[in-house]
């Protein structure tokens, strides 16, 4: 397992990272990642889980209450926040070098970080890392090379109408 990726907006002690880590670990899930979205009191710290067989959402309870236990003892955040639990979703968001090679073969989208000037955005077959680099061939320019520390964000491209129709052919 990876290490899950740190809060952004809210530090975290990497003690307690791995505290939440431990706990999902428990429930047969990895913690991919603990981030925040918004700020002040506002604020959700959204722990981000999946396992072998996806997240159902008794496991998702389960670690929002002992998360949530954790959290009130240590005390790390020291404004009103939103607790949330949950599973990457079809459109899951890449956070790890092995999740680059883990979905090799898989559409993607990939947003680049605001000073990357050559492309703000890539659309296609994701081919895995070589070095530090994202290897992706885009639907219109080909083979594209991205640096991965320049990578803003990765996520799964999820083709809705194929889901969609296979959903009618189940009726």
């Amino acid at each position: 397992m990876g290490q899950p990726e740190i809060c952004r907006n809210v530090k975290l002690d990497q003690r307690i990272i791995d505290q939440l880590a431990a706990i999902a670990a428990d429930e047969g899930l990895e913690m991919l990642a603990a981030e925040t979205v918004g700020s002040g009191p506002k604020a959700v710290l959204r722990l981000v889980v999946d396992g072998p067989d996806g997240v159902n959402l008794d496991q998702c309870s389960a670690v929002s209450r002992q998360a949530s236990a954790l959290l009130d003892v240590e005390d790390p955040i020291r404004h009103a926040y939103t607790l949330e639990v949950s599973s990457p979703g079809l459109d899951r968001k890449l956070y790890s070098r092995g999740d680059y090679e883990r979905f090799t073969g898989h559409r993607v989208r990939v947003k680049m970080a605001p000073g990357f000037r050559e492309h703000r955005m890539v659309v296609g077959e994701l081919l895995g890392l070589a070095s530090d680099m994202v290897q992706v061939r885009d639907d219109s320019l080909g083979l594209v090379e991205l640096p991965l520390e320049q990578v803003f964000e990765t996520r799964i491209e999820v083709d809705w109408d194929a889901i969609m129709k296979e959903g009618k052919h189940r009726r």
